[in-house]
């Protein structure tokens, strides 16, 4: 994602800035508000800038299956 881009946007909720993050491979990048604890997909190079689309940065991990013993 071009810096200039990344310049300009802010958040839609709070104005603030935000954080590019570069995740692995199998994983989208997404644009970060630490004020507001959301991230923002970038899909296809384009920010997904919906509060709808957001992730909390809160949320939980998924649960894991228990281990099961014989």
């Amino acid at each position: 994602m071009e810096t200039r881009l990344l310049d300009l946007l802010v958040c839609p909720l709070c104005k603030g800035p935000l954080e590019y993050r570069r995740p692995p491979i199998q994983e989208q990048p997404e644009l970060v508000c630490h004020a507001d604890g959301l991230a923002f997909p970038v899909r296809d190079g384009i920010p997904v800038m919906l509060e709808s689309e957001a992730r909390s940065l809160d949320a939980p991990a998924a649960p894991q299956p228990a281990a099961t013993t014989p």
